[in-house]
């Protein structure tokens, strides 16, 4: 996905959410609701990781310099880890603390309606935020199951943006259910108990993400049909003997670094394999427009 595309559901996110965090804070002050109030900070949490998205973008896009010379396209890997780990320390952290404060000291609910025509908004606009998101992982996603592609994409602002509004329409949920839970049974600590629902389930999305973002934090290789092709590419070039390594890394969503290490042929003149080595070089660029740096070694393999 293009970091335009990426830009655009962020953006979305974004908006939404400040909005959404807004009314529910102000709900939760009214009525007293610790669902509601959950659910507010849990949107304070998502615009605040919507905004450091939009700075790990931005300074991803910075030119390569001597001290980076593979530019600063890890950079959004950094940030998304950070968001993930954000979503667990305040959104978890706080909405169980929070519940766990209701459920021993519970306290009934005042002008409960407002909570309900709250979250009913808050659900269409989060509903609407994370069909953007969806349509925009689509168009990667294609035939491929939904965890394949969250396994295989290597940018990873569009499915944090998809994971974080997931669990926000889950929350608002729980959430609704609690607090009518609490009305109607007249038992004020379920909606504490729904408030630490919402807690776990923010624990786990932080969780999910910490997990994918860490691998792209540590460096994945691009995928193996990227790398598959670009082994039958070099095994075409003239005087090629034998591939024997292909080693690929993302320093970013939009950046494969490519190593590898040919055999060729010992009546190859070092003028042949220099001309072979530009050629490679050129056809792998111009079919996988990611990569943008490729090393050959010429050696002979030995060893297995």
């Amino acid at each position: 996905m293009s970091q335009s595309g990426s830009r655009k559901v962020i953006f979305a996110a974004l908006a939404g959410n400040a909005l959404i965090a807004v009314t529910k804070l102000g709900a939760a002050a009214v009525t007293g609701s610790s669902a509601m109030l959950s659910e507010g900070i849990h949107s304070v949490v998502d615009t605040g990781n919507q905004i450091l998205l939009l700075l790990g973008l931005s300074r991803s896009r910075r030119a390569p310099d001597p001290a980076h010379p593979y530019g600063y396209g890890k950079e959004i890997y950094f940030w998304s880890f950070v968001v993930a780990i954000l979503i667990f320390g305040l959104g978890a952290g706080i909405s169980i603390y929070e519940g766990i404060k209701h459920i021993q000291h519970p306290e009934p609910m005042v002008s409960v309606r407002i909570n309900y025509l709250v979250l009913a908004f808050a659900f269409l606009f989060e509903g609407a935020a994370w069909f953007f998101a969806f349509r925009e992982f689509a168009q990667f996603k294609g035939k491929r199951s939904m965890i394949q592609a969250v396994r295989e994409s290597k940018d990873p602002t569009t499915f944090v943006v998809l994971f974080e509004d997931s669990a926000a329409m889950a929350g608002i949920i729980v959430a609704f259910v609690g607090i009518w839970l609490s009305q109607s049974t007249g038992l004020h600590w379920i909606d504490g108990a729904a408030s630490v629902v919402i807690g776990l389930i923010l624990a786990g999305t932080a969780w999910l993400l910490a997990v994918e973002t860490k691998d792209l934090l540590i460096g994945e290789a691009a995928s193996p049909a990227t790398i598959a092709g670009i082994r039958n590419l070099a095994a075409q070039m003239t005087g090629v003997e034998k591939v024997n390594e292909v080693l690929t890394l993302h320093m970013g969503p939009e950046y494969i670094l490519v190593n590898m290490s040919l055999d060729f042929a010992d009546h190859c003149t070092a003028e042949h394999i220099e001309d072979e080595i530009a050629r490679l070089t050129g056809a792998i660029k111009k079919e996988w427009p990611l990569v943008k740096k490729v090393f050959v070694e010429a050696e002979e393999k030995t060893s297995p």
